[in-house]
């Protein structure tokens, strides 16, 4: 079954040209090397959500799990860090329905 790994975060202040080149030049092509295929990226400008929701969708749990706990996730974890701050991942089951994290 597949699922869906949704991760959240905020960009800190005055990291926001720096992240989105990360994103577009690092962030995504590495996600999608490790085998989750994009889905989303969302920006909150208003309320008390996270700034940033991505989601992308991976073949089952264990696939999930295994990009997560993989070398090259946790080094781009890294790096995600110099921009970012309250960052949370879940995964959930493949639904037609927004997911409200």
């Amino acid at each position: 079954m597949e699922v869906k790994l949704i991760l959240t975060y905020d960009i800190l202040p005055g990291r926001d040209q720096d992240y989105f080149e990360f994103l577009v030049r690092e962030l995504a092509p590495g996600l999608a090397k490790l085998g989750l295929e994009p889905t989303e990226s969302w920006y909150t400008m208003y309320g008390k959500r996270p700034m940033i929701l991505l989601g992308g969708i991976a073949k089952d749990y264990k696939t999930a799990r295994a990009i997560l706990d993989h070398p090259d996730w946790k080094a781009l974890y890294e790096r995600l860090c110099n921009y970012v701050t309250n960052f949370q991942s879940k995964i959930i089951r493949v639904t037609p329905y927004f997911p409200l994290v």
